[in-house]
C-alpha cells in the first residue's frame, strides 16, 4: 500500500476504506457495529476532494477495507520535561516523588540547549506517528522560564507547516498572586501562548482548596481577560475529596462571563466525589463550555500509588458522565519518559488504544473517536480540522486493520501517514540520539 500511494501522484482515489462515522462528513452510509462506515476518498492536490460511498471510485489505491482516520491532535503534553527519565527518575512513582524529581532536574540541567534537544526529539516522534498539532505546557518559574519559552517559540516556528505547536504556562496558582503574576501573563501573551496554572499552591499537593483560592482564581482570570488569553488548567490531580477546584473554576467563568476558551486537564478527584456534588459540578462545567482533557496513561500510573499495595481505582475522571452532559472531552499524551510518567512516545494511536481500555470507550464506541482528533482540535481553537470531509487537508492515517478489535489489538507500527496527500517518510528517532543530553553511556 505504501508503494502504491507513493506512485499515485497528486490525484488519486483511496478505495474501499473504513472510517469512524463520527469523523466523516458528507457521506450517506450506514455504520457497522463498530461505528465504521465504508467509503472511497478522492485526494487532489493535498486535499480531500470527495467523500463517496464505497464502490464509487473507478480506480485508485485499494485499502481492502482498512481504516482511514484523520490525523490526531495532542492537546496536553509537557515537551520541556520529556525524556529526562534516564538521568532523573521518580524514586517511588508517586505524584510527590515526581514533583521533587522534576524540580531537582530543572534546577540542575534545564538550559535552552537541553530543553530544545529533548523537545525537538519528542516532536519528531509525534510527527512520525501522524500528529499534526501539539499543545505543550511549559514550567514557568521566572526568570528561568524565559529560556524555555524562547526555545519553544523557536521550535514552533521551525515546525510550522508540519506540526502546529501551542504553548501554555504551568506553575502553581499562588505564583500569580505575587510579583511574577503579571510578568508571567505578559510573557505568555508576547509569545502567543495560553495562560495556564495548576490549582494548588507551591510545595503542596492537590488536596483541600488552598487558603485564598477564590481571590487568587479571580486574579488569574483577570490576567487572562486583560490580555485576551485562553486558559488551560491542571485541576484536582489527586484522589482527595477536598480537591474541588473544577466546580469553582466553572462558577468563576460563569460569574465573570469569561469569553475565552477554557480547557481543564486531569480532574481526577471528580470520580471519588459524592454523586450529587459530581453531577452539579459536571452541569456547571457544561454550562461554562469548559473542555476536559483526560490523560489516562499518566493518571493511571501516578494515582493511588502506595508502596506494597495494589491500587484501588484507575485515577481517571468521569468521562462518560461529562460527555453525556455535552462536555467536550479529549484524550492526550501528557508526560513522556519523565518522573510523572516513565513511558510514552507521543503516539496518539497508543493513547486512544489505552484510553479505550482504561476508560471503557467501547461497546459501543459511540462518538469517542472524536476525542482523538476533532474534539482536541476544537479545544485548541482549530475547529473544522480533525474531520474527513470534502475540502479538508488530506492529513490522514491509514491502517491495514479493518475492525476496531484489529486496530486496538496491535501498536499499528505499519500505519501509513499521509500529509497533504503524500506519504510521510519520517520515522521516530532512536533513543540513542538523546544519550549525550541525558547522560546515557552505551
Amino acid at each position: 500500500m505504501r508503494d502504491a500511494l507513493k506512485a499515485a501522484g497528486a490525484r488519486f482515489w483511496l478505495r474501499d476504506a473504513r472510517s469512524p462515522a463520527v469523523l466523516v462528513e458528507g457521506l450517506d452510509a450506514v455504520a457497522d457495529q463498530d461505528g465504521l462506515v465504508r467509503l472511497d476518498l478522492r485526494i487532489e492536490d493535498g486535499r480531500v476532494a470527495a467523500v463517496a460511498p464505497a464502490g464509487s471510485a473507478p480506480d485508485g489505491v485499494d485499502l481492502r477495507g482498512g481504516q482511514v482516520w484523520p490525523a490526531p491532535f495532542d492537546a496536553h503534553t509537557h515537551l520541556d520535561k520529556g525524556h529526562i527519565w534516564p538521568r532523573t527518575r521518580n524514586p517511588d512513582g508517586s505524584f510527590g516523588g515526581a514533583l521533587g524529581a522534576v524540580m531537582a532536574d530543572r534546577s540542575a540541567a534545564w538550559s535552552e540547549h537541553d530543553v530544545e534537544a529533548r523537545a525537538d526529539f519528542a516532536i519528531r516522534c509525534a510527527h512520525a506517528h501522524g500528529t499534526v498539532a501539539i499543545r505543550t505546557h511549559i514550567d514557568t518559574y521566572l526568570p528561568m522560564a524565559r529560556g524555555s519559552w524562547r526555545t519553544l517559540v523557536r521550535l514552533r516556528d521551525r515546525w510550522a507547516g508540519r506540526v502546529d505547536l501551542q504553548m501554555a504556562s504551568i506553575c502553581p496558582l499562588d505564583r500569580f498572586a505575587g510579583p511574577d503574576g503579571a510578568a508571567i501573563a505578559d510573557l505568555v501573551a508576547e509569545s502567543g501562548g495560553v495562560l495556564g496554572m495548576v490549582t494548588r499552591h507551591s510545595g503542596e499537593l492537590h488536596e483541600d482548596l488552598p487558603a485564598g483560592f477564590q481571590e487568587e482564581l479571580d486574579l488569574f482570570f483577570a490576567l487572562a481577560e486583560e490580555r485576551g488569553l485562553d486558559i488551560d488548567l491542571h485541576v484536582d490531580e489527586s484522589g482527595e475529596s477536598g480537591a474541588r477546584a473544577l466546580r469553582e473554576i466553572a462558577l468563576t467563568a460563569l460569574r465573570r462571563g469569561f469569553r475565552g476558551r477554557i480547557q481543564c486537564g486531569h480532574c481526577c478527584s471528580l470520580s471519588i466525589q459524592p454523586e450529587d456534588f459530581a453531577r452539579e459540578t459536571i452541569a456547571r462545567v457544561a454550562e461554562a463550555g469548559i473542555s476536559i482533557v483526560v490523560l489516562p496513561m499518566c493518571n493511571m500510573y501516578l494515582q493511588d500509588r502506595v508502596p506494597g499495595r495494589t491500587p484501588r481505582w484507575r485515577g481517571v475522571t468521569l468521562v462518560h458522565e461529562l460527555r453525556a452532559a455535552g462536555v467536550r472531552v479529549s484524550v492526550a499524551s501528557d508526560n513522556t519518559r519523565d518522573p510523572f510518567y516513565a513511558y510514552g512516545d507521543l503516539d496518539m494511536v497508543e493513547v486512544f488504544r489505552e484510553a479505550t481500555r482504561i476508560l471503557h470507550l467501547d461497546h459501543p464506541f459511540g462518538d469517542w473517536p472524536r476525542a482523538f482528533s476533532a474534539a482536541p482540535a476544537e479545544a485548541m481553537g482549530l475547529a473544522g480540522r480533525g474531520i474527513i470531509r470534502a475540502g479538508a487537508e488530506a492529513d490522514l492515517v491509514l491502517f491495514g486493520a479493518r475492525f476496531m478489535t484489529e486496530l486496538l489489538s496491535r501498536p499499528q507500527s505499519d500505519r501509513v501517514v499521509l500529509r497533504a496527500g503524500r506519504v510521510l517518510d519520517a520515522t521516530a528517532p532512536h533513543w540513542r540520539e538523546l544519550d549525550a543530553v541525558v547522560g546515557v553511556r552505551g
